[in-house]
């Protein structure tokens, strides 16, 4: 591994900030080679450990002229998902850290509150900026403060319902705010949608981009007389060009743009310009998602977040087993061969659940609907209700988005949406925002709802199956990021019997359940407690709802002690639904409970959070052993 990385010497001007106010003090003339050092060690510093390279590559000048036009902390910038905030963290005081970033017990990738005076805001998921940021206007004009609100939003987040809540708000609630549309095109998977089309044909028409910016007398000053007249003369036919008035305007935001959000200079006097408005405003800029670094430019949605790569030609070393993802898009264009009902459903993560393999092959049966998971739900609602098989496929952390939805339109209406919770459980180096440790305790108390998840990834395929061959109502699978057990076996696939669990071995002392990708973690524990003289029963539960009464209880009944184990919080989790069975059953056989603390995990390799909080089939053991002792 290169450790040079940690060495930042040899980047001069990037090695002399440490803190904002040290921006203020670079000659002007030396920012594009400041844009240059910070660039060259990025690529460098997360080829080690990866990130999201893209994202970061495309915000430098930005980020350079933000925190030369503004004061922070005193001026509150926020970036909404914040994935793009590496550059933030390097110039407010963090770059001896940079190199840790992502990993265990080192800088988040995202912003986080506790992390830093300068993250006034954290994010994790897209559309939550615009909404936060007005909240931070409002909370300053009530308190009679002079400062300023930037917020700074991708293009991808105007596909987001949440941010045309806060744009209906913002003019009639502050005069004053900043808002920085960064459009790249991209937000994980390409954008689309109207109004990724709408975007485009502004970013498009020959008139602004030739003139690429609109700042009231600011214009006259840099271009001359001339360039005013020919945005005088263009404005009305750009804007008509899509609709009667720009959108932006129609919302009160005073819109200036688009602009180059690569020229620092541009970008710098452009926000000084802006900082002086007493009105809400938005800036379009136009930046290249992976500026300056080949391989990420030719692979954007590689390059938004990846593990360690090659710096010299971006490559990266592929898994020699396929993921759950992989396996599942697969798994379901083959039964969509058969199927012609079936379609799959994304939220901008056509890349990230590997649907792209199903879009290939049959392009009119998968929907794309950008960042926008409460209407994927509802469009999936509708689908189902004309006797369509959809497959809805989005993270367990943003699944959480559709949680309304799933309940008053596909549970109350028994309709059968067939949920694909992808990342369920740790999600390691992302951290908090996107651990999908909730799913089981949002979804298991909804009426109608079937939810399982399979040990191994033949289970997964004979689980799809039986997905697709269910139409009496809502049915969820949960399956986690990366790679399993490896075992996927070449047969056809079988259907399951609904709420049927399967008893790997009988014992008569210890009764061990493992759900999903804990299974082998119950398998392990098995081995070490008999090792020690004791007699275990190992089940694969297969289903958190329905769950095999009849099963459960009799492999409890007569036992000394239950032990549980799921990726997923233990508040209302899968052990909670066993504990509550055995209650209800009058059976008071002990139950140990494996899982996730109340508490929002931090981020870092699934194996050292796991040993941290006793997610190990050692510390299974010690607690079942202790608890014996208790009871004897």
């Amino acid at each position: 591994m290169n450790k040079s990385f940690k060495d930042t010497s040899k980047f001069p001007l990037l090695n002399s900030i440490e803190s904002p106010s040290s921006i203020k003090k670079i000659d002007r003339k030396k920012l594009p080679l400041l844009a240059t050092e910070i660039r060259k060690y990025l690529i460098e510093v997360l080829s080690n450990y990866g990130g999201h390279l893209g994202p970061n590559l495309g915000v430098i000048e930005l980020t350079i002229a933000l925190h030369r036009v503004f004061d922070s902390p005193k001026d509150k910038i926020l970036f909404d998902v914040s994935h793009q905030g590496y550059i933030h963290k390097m110039l407010t005081g963090r770059l001896s850290k940079i190199h840790t970033i992502r990993q265990f017990q080192g800088l988040n990738g995202f912003l986080c509150r506790n992390e830093s005076e300068h993250d006034c805001y954290g994010a994790g998921h897209a559309g939550t900026a615009l909404s936060a940021a007005l909240g931070f206007s409002v909370a300053r004009d009530i308190k009679k403060e002079n400062s300023n609100v930037i917020a700074v939003a991708g293009d991808a987040a105007f596909t987001c319902g949440i941010t045309y809540e806060a744009l209906n708000n913002i003019s009639e609630t502050t005069k004053k705010m900043i808002i920085i549309l960064n459009d790249n095109e991209w937000s994980i998977s390409k954008n689309t949608g109207l109004i990724a089309k709408y975007l485009n044909q502004i970013r498009t028409h020959d008139s602004y981009n030739s003139v690429r910016y609109k700042a009231d007398k600011f214009i006259k000053k840099i271009g001359g007389i001339s360039t005013l007249n020919l945005v005088k003369k263009i404005e009305t036919g750009a804007k008509n060009l899509i609709l009667p008035n720009i959108l932006f305007e129609e919302f009160g935001l005073d819109y200036y743009g688009p602009i180059d959000g690569h020229n620092i200079d541009t970008l710098e006097k452009t926000l000084l310009h802006l900082k002086k408005k007493n009105q809400p405003v938005l800036l379009h800029i136009i930046t290249e998602k992976g500026k300056g670094y080949t391989p990420a430019l030719k692979n954007p949605c590689k390059f938004h977040g990846l593990g360690p790569y090659n710096p010299k030609d971006g490559k990266t070393k592929a898994s020699s087993l396929p993921t759950f993802s992989e396996i599942f898009s697969q798994t379901i264009t083959d039964f969509s061969q058969k199927d012609k009902k079936i379609v799959a459903i994304t939220a901008a993560m056509s890349s990230g659940t590997k649907l792209e393999i199903l879009e290939k092959q049959f392009p009119e049966r998968f929907f794309d609907t950008g960042i926008a998971e409460e209407h994927a739900a509802l469009f999936s609602a509708g689908l189902s209700a004309r006797g369509i098989k959809p497959f809805l496929c989005i993270y367990s952390t943003f699944m959480q988005r559709a949680f309304d939805m799933i309940v008053h339109d596909i549970a109350l209406q028994n309709l059968p949406v067939r949920l694909c919770m992808d990342r369920a459980g740790l999600s390691g180096d992302d951290g908090p925002t996107h651990h999908g440790l909730f799913d089981i305790g949002y979804l298991r108390h909804i009426p109608n709802i079937i939810h399982m998840q399979p040990k191994d990834e033949t289970e997964f395929v004979d689980m799809l199956w039986t997905m697709a061959n269910y139409n009496k109502g809502p049915i969820a699978i949960r399956y986690p990021r990366g790679t399993g057990i490896g075992e996927l076996i070449n047969r056809p696939p079988q259907i399951l019997e609904i709420g049927k669990g399967e008893i790997l071995q009988k014992g008569s002392e210890i009764t061990l359940i493992g759900l999903g990708n804990l299974f082998s973690m119950a398998q392990e524990t098995k081995k070490i407690l008999e090792e020690k003289g004791y007699s275990c029963t190992l089940i694969n539960p297969r289903w958190i709802k329905p769950i095999d009464e009849e099963l459960i209880c009799k492999a409890t009944k007569n036992c000394k002690i239950v032990c549980t184990f799921e990726d997923h919080t233990i508040i209302n989790g899968f052990g909670s639904s066993i504990i509550e069975l055995l209650h209800r059953n009058n059976i008071s056989t002990p139950v140990e409970c494996i899982a996730w603390q109340d508490q929002f995990i931090e981020h870092g390799s699934v194996n050292h959070l796991r040993e941290k909080y006793g997610i190990t089939s050692e510390n299974a053991t010690k607690r079942i052993l202790s608890r014996l002792e208790k009871t004897l």
